[in-house]
């Protein structure tokens, strides 16, 4: 199958630190092609992987500092036109702005948006063709725009394998880990009240974006000591194993309804059990006393704490590898991709074409 992916350009694929699409888009190009499937990636330049690269930019927007992002995009999407011939599907994980020119291509594609359907104008602008397909990274992602043509869900994976497993957690310097955006809707404040409240240590480890800077100056950044709250900033593949194979536990808190939070299935491979907020796709990722705890509210979520030592990491590395690992993501993916290409063929033979 002649595929093409189409990745976000704001951050390099695989990321360089965070950049939990372009890790997806990065797994999935990787999988397929390992099956021999002849893969092209459109990303930015510094880019790796082993499907064939359509670099659209040298570097990365976030990275060059290019903040206006369409028209980059939109070379991108010229680019894709002069090679539509070049493909039996394209997979568009760039969000609404593709979907427009899909129109256009005159072969099948399907978008995978990444985001939780939120903004009251990206769901509008998608309802202007709600009849594309579209795949959902949870169930509870679709109830934001629940009248979407959606043909399957297809939960985010990881290459388990490049996530040691670690049956016991760094006892002589105990902490619990927070590893994410450092923003409102990522929870960072509820982590650092749970970790208060509970007497352990917190180490936090993510970016700030710009659009967040005023929250952590205002919330979050007098409550960092460097002793019971540190915070490491952003960190590569390597550390960030490190970081979360060693703690006892991760906490995910977030406010918002959470389309994927890669960083659980993350948590999850090293063996560390995952506490977080009851929001959207959480109680499909975590497996409620099992791997972690799911609860509703904060307070509740504090008295488990007490509990973490009662799970069996291996039983969080074995929920990842049956659920949310590479082969898991690509197998789904190549069902849709094979549906809705023959459902091309069957009405370009219906129309005579």
């Amino acid at each position: 199958m002649r595929i093409a992916q189409f990745a976000p350009l704001w951050e390099t694929v695989p990321p360089k630190k965070y950049g939990g699409t372009e890790l997806v888009v990065y797994v999935l190009c990787e999988e397929l092609s390992r099956r021999g499937h002849e893969v092209t990636l459109f990303a930015s330049g510094d880019s790796k992987t082993s499907a064939n690269l359509e670099a659209i930019i040298e570097k990365p927007m976030r990275e060059a500092g290019i903040l206006n992002v369409s028209c980059y995009e939109n070379m991108a999407m010229a680019k894709l036109i002069e090679m539509k011939d070049s493909f039996d599907i394209v997979h568009n994980h760039l969000g609404p702005s593709f979907i427009p020119f899909s129109g256009v291509l005159g072969i099948p594609v399907v978008n995978t948006i990444h985001g939780a359907f939120i903004n009251q104008d990206d769901i509008d602008f998608c309802m202007k063709y709600k009849n594309s397909p579209f795949i959902s990274i949870s169930d509870s992602q679709r109830v934001g725009a629940p009248e979407l043509n959606y043909v399957s869900t297809v939960y985010n994976g990881i290459q388990v394998e490049k996530y040691a497993y670690q049956d016991e957690p760094n006892r002589n310097d105990p902490y619990i880990a927070f590893l994410g955006r450092l923003s409102e809707e990522k929870g960072v404040h509820h982590a650092i009240r749970l970790a208060k409240e509970t007497g352990h240590k917190l180490i936090i480890a993510g970016k700030i974006d710009v659009h967040d800077k005023a929250y952590y100056e205002k919330d979050i950044k007098h409550l960092i000591d460097g002793k019971q709250i540190v915070y490491i900033g952003e960190l590569g593949h390597d550390d960030k194993v490190e970081l979360l194979q060693n703690a006892f536990m991760t906490v995910h808190p977030v406010t918002w309804p959470e389309p994927f939070g890669l960083v659980m299935a993350e948590s999850m491979a090293c063996g560390t059990p995952v506490l977080a907020l009851n929001q959207g796709s959480i109680p499909e990722v975590i497996n409620d006393s099992v791997t972690g705890f799911v609860e509703d509210d904060i307070e509740s979520l504090i008295k488990r704490v007490k509990e973490v030592e009662n799970i069996d990491r291996w039983a969080c590395r074995k929920h990842v590898e049956d659920n949310f690992s590479a082969e898991r993501m690509t197998e789904g993916y190549l069902s849709v991709f094979r549906k809705i290409i023959s459902s091309r063929i069957k009405d370009l033979e219906t129309s005579g074409v």
